[in-house]
């Protein structure tokens, strides 16, 4: 007994290592992937002189803002397109091939030269690089979403989808150090003239290592389960699932807004608080680390709870606090508020990520699950992602009242916390639980 039971421990220990590997290769790739797509945000306003110079100031945001917007729109038709050829010729093909698109434009972008130094070329080249950026990561959501969960054991799939989420507050948070260490070590010229620059050509240099880790990762996806597809049509399964479809969309909508005025904290604090572009990018660091904490926390408590009341309640949590904390940010105008109000909106606002994107894509059927869970991530992004941060810096302009921003935040919160209720608890434990109940009874 003891001989037989020594090699299934190592057999499970490595297969544990494996899972771990697995992850961290998500992770990294995914990270890098979204650090060069948010890191644009961050220095929306230097971009802004340096590709829209102009006599004012607001007009050279939103053209900066609209470039930022211009990624989001190719993100359904990369959703689409590679969340497709997931489904047919496996996860890691497609997530090799969306990382060397957002490796070829991230260096593109690095290089743009300024609108001083060719004319209107540079804002075009700039648009085109962003355009691409969009169709790859729409793509990359969808086939490595549904790598970590079929990746995951039942009792971790939380836990594992949740990664997906916290990657890209890794990211936020990456880009959030780079922008303090710029901030406090360039004047605002140079930030403006180069600075910007070093931020994406970081991201750029690691790219090679995240390709290389990622080319090792095994496949998920295989051929005997992706041929459902094919014998009941793809188009069969979608309608089969339009109700669920729907919600997520409404969901993943709600949830984008949150993620980018959050994300748009940095462009507020300075342009509408008139705070120190220092404190403005560690509010983007502290979002950050809370967002990632967050997103792990509430993958992990759903494989224990379920994933319905960590989806809901953080949610409608959020949506209640928004104007009590942008009202002591904007009364205050202090780093305190601004760090701790900014910190505590993205804690609630993560814990729903986790558990929504497992319950959304443990609900889809394997074969239509990366196309399905890439077109509804990425439309929500295009329509709400794409749009929020024009939108409440157009609020804000019009209104002139700076709180303009939270009353966004929280019609959208409304939706989101209606369209989670409505759907169904997909957490295999929670399931079982009830399985064992109505058999005792």
């Amino acid at each position: 007994m003891r001989q037989h039971g020594a090699p299934a421990r190592r057999g499970m220990m490595a297969a544990a290592a494996l899972r771990k590997r697995h992850v961290a290769a998500i992770v990294a790739g995914n990270a890098l992937e979204f650090y060069d797509f948010v890191t644009y945000a961050f220095f929306a306003v230097q971009i802004g002189h340096v590709f829209f110079p102009g006599r004012d100031p607001f007009a050279s945001l939103m053209l900066s803002l609209g470039t930022f917007g211009a990624g989001f729109a190719m993100r359904p038709l990369g959703g689409i397109v590679l969340g497709r050829y997931a489904d047919r010729a496996g996860r890691r093909p497609a997530m090799l091939l969306s990382f060397l698109l957002m490796g070829g434009a991230i260096l593109a972008l690095a290089l743009v030269p300024s609108y001083a130094a060719i004319g209107a070329a540079a804002p075009v080249l700039a648009v085109t690089a962003r355009v691409v950026q969009g169709f790859a990561l729409g793509g990359e959501v969808g086939s490595s979403t549904a790598f970590l969960l079929e990746a995951a054991s039942e009792s971790q799939r939380g836990l594992m989808t949740a990664w997906q989420a916290a990657s890209q507050y890794i990211a936020s948070t990456a880009g959030g150090v780079v922008g303090v260490i710029l901030s406090v070590t360039l004047d605002a010229a140079s930030l403006e003239t180069y600075g910007w620059r070093i931020a994406f050509a970081l991201g750029a240099l690691t790219l090679p290592f995240a390709l290389i880790v990622r080319r090792r990762l095994p496949e998920t996806l295989h051929l005997a389960e992706a041929s459902q597809a094919d014998r009941r049509g793809t188009l069969a399964l979608l309608r089969a699932h339009a109700r669920l479809i729907l919600l997520g969309l409404a969901a993943l909508g709600s949830g984008t807004i949150s993620t980018y005025i959050g994300n748009y904290t940095t462009t507020f604090a300075q342009t509408a608080l008139h705070m120190p572009a220092t404190v403005s990018f560690a509010a983007t660091l502290v979002i950050g680390v809370c967002a990632f904490l967050g997103s792990l926390l509430g993958g992990l408590l759903s494989d224990r709870f379920g994933r319905w009341p960590l989806m809901v309640w953080p949610r409608a949590a959020q949506t209640l606090l928004a104007f009590p904390v942008y009202d002591w940010i904007v009364s205050t105008r202090s780093a305190t508020a601004l760090l701790c109000g900014s910190g505590v909106l993205a804690l609630l606002g993560s814990l729903v990520l986790g558990s929504f994107t497992a319950a959304l894509v443990e609900a889809l059927p394997k074969a239509i699950r990366g196309i399905t869970f890439a077109t509804v991530y990425a439309t929500a992004i295009a329509v709400f992602g794409g749009t929020a941060q024009p939108i409440v810096a157009w609020l804000i302009h019009v209104t002139g009242d700076p709180l303009a921003l939270c009353f966004y935040l929280i019609a959208s919160g409304c939706v989101g916390v209606a369209a989670m209720a409505m759907m169904r608890e997909t957490a295999p434990a929670i399931l079982q639980r009830r399985v064992l109940a109505g058999q005792a009874a």
